[in-house]
């Protein structure tokens, strides 16, 4: 095996939380009990939960001296008002709304901009952002890049193809898209980062057709490390300065801040448009309470504001990026091929091809992410046909996702090494078996988000034969 060296932290651990293996009968019946669903298993019978990065990092002593300036006060507090300084210097926008969490973010601006039929075109939207524009019986569409099928590591395979857009405005006609969204970095994409060449041709295109151009920039920082590492002329340039440049071609940002905002709970939008605050402003006074806390306390709305600059901070990111590349090559030493290059934020191993006897409707990335707990504990996610599968609420049309993918989304600042090695032997182990594994069949699920509150049962015959 290649000897691989993990980044050494940037920080001292300070406090810890106990965790526990349960064995594996106990994971058995959890497993079982829970539909086959780990979204339904308790936290504490979890042992290495990589479920998600969203608001599962920890805090640094910053962040914990922060939650004492918190001002409860219910409006004009003193931690808005450093909150919206914050985000205000970073992404240069005039308005400043906090919410709660990111999918408020998408409900409020929808809400208060889509109309029935109206186009949403992304590079790749992620599960809440489509379920929100669908939900708000808008038509959400994806142009990621051709590059983003590939196998070679080419970088910013997040991109959006800009050729497809320019002729899907020409065809439906600007009227119809009210907006068009870029995810930074491109979660569903397997986690790659945008270029700015080619945020500077979208903002362009929108600006050309009259269309407002918006980020969903959970992982901006993430990005911004990436241009910084492979884009030329920027090879000089601080995360900052980059993240400036980037936010100026865009007309506003939707944030959930529990990414690379560190925090456990928070987000924002960003907006330059005096009517569209108006209108989403008193939305989230009807649904989330006074717009200088949005659903927020004032104790974490000032360790979001905290957080926001220390994501910012160029050796964290290249802890954090360093991380995530040895954690891929583990895995793909353990027998499982990955979507590569690695992103800042998971793993993405592509369970169609490890599990090629499972077909795309008995959901073979779910089938791992369930073998994942029962073999070792572990938590991750499934971002497949069960995802973004089922009938779409709006057209009617039976969806596919393009790749079958366990996400395995490593939290901030929260695991070791020997963590993520014992990930990889455990993905090793199921690696040498994998013939054996299952498809699974839905016997419960919701219009939108299904995957949240999903039933399913085992198959007991996939009917695909591997020679």
């Amino acid at each position: 095996m290649e000897n691989l060296r993990h980044p050494a932290e940037p920080f001292r651990i300070k406090s810890v939380e106990p965790i526990a293996l349960l064995p594996r009968p106990e994971r058995e019946r959890v497993i079982r009990e829970a539909k086959y669903n780990v979204f339904k298993i308790r936290a504490e019978d979890i042992y290495i939960d990589l479920l998600t990065d969203s608001g599962t990092g920890a805090m640094s002593i910053q962040q914990w001296a922060a939650l004492m300036l918190g001002d409860e006060s219910y409006a004009g507090a003193r931690s808005f008002i450093r909150f919206e300084k914050v985000v205000k210097e970073i992404t240069g926008k005039k308005h400043v709304i906090p919410v709660h969490q990111g999918r408020v973010a998408e409900n409020i601006f929808f809400s208060s901009l889509l109309k029935k039929g109206d186009y949403v075109p992304n590079n790749t939207h992620f599960d809440t952002t489509r379920a929100n524009a669908s939900h708000k019986n808008g038509i959400p569409v994806d142009f990621p890049c051709p590059e983003a099928a590939s196998d070679d590591e080419i970088p910013f395979k997040g991109n959006m193809d800009t050729h497809q857009l320019e002729h899907f405005i020409k065809e439906k006609g600007a009227e119809k898209i009210p907006v068009v969204f870029m995810t930074v970095t491109n979660n569903s994409s397997g986690g790659q980062p945008v270029s700015m060449a080619n945020i500077k041709e979208t903002s362009q295109i929108c600006r050309k057709h009259g269309i407002l151009f918006f980020f969903d920039c959970a992982r901006y920082a993430e990005n911004c490390y990436f241009i910084k590492k492979y884009e030329p002329g920027y090879e000089n340039k601080s995360i900052k300065e980059i993240a400036q440049e980037m936010f100026s071609y865009a007309d506003g940002a939707l944030m959930s801040a529990k990414k690379d905002g560190l925090a456990n709970m928070g987000g924002f939008i960003a907006v330059n448009d005096d009517e569209l605050t108006r209108k989403m402003t008193e939305l989230l006074i009807v649904i989330e309470g006074f717009f200088t806390y949005g659903g927020m306390s004032g104790r974490d709305i000032d360790a979001m504001a905290t957080g926001l600059t220390e994501a910012l901070n160029e050796d964290y990111l290249a802890y954090r990026v360093g991380q995530i590349e040895y954690f891929g090559k583990m895995i793909e030493q353990a027998g499982a091929p990955i979507i590569k290059p690695t992103g800042g934020h998971a793993i993405f191993i592509d369970a169609g091809r490890f599990l090629p006897h499972i077909p795309y409707h008995q959901f073979p990335a779910q089938s791992l992410t369930i073998e994942l707990y029962r073999e070792g504990g572990i938590r991750a996610v499934e971002i497949g046909s069960m995802m973004f599968g089922g009938i779409d609420p709006v057209t009617g049309e039976q969806l596919k996702a393009s790749r079958e993918l366990v996400r395995l989304a490593v939290p901030r600042r929260v695991f070791t090494a020997s963590h993520l090695d014992y990930v990889a032997d455990v993905i090793g182990r199921i690696a040498g078996r994998k013939e054996a594994l299952k498809g699974y069949r839905l016997t419960r699920q919701a219009t939108y988000l299904r995957h949240f509150t999903a039933e399913l049962e085992e198959v007991a015959d996939s009917g695909i034969k591997v020679k």
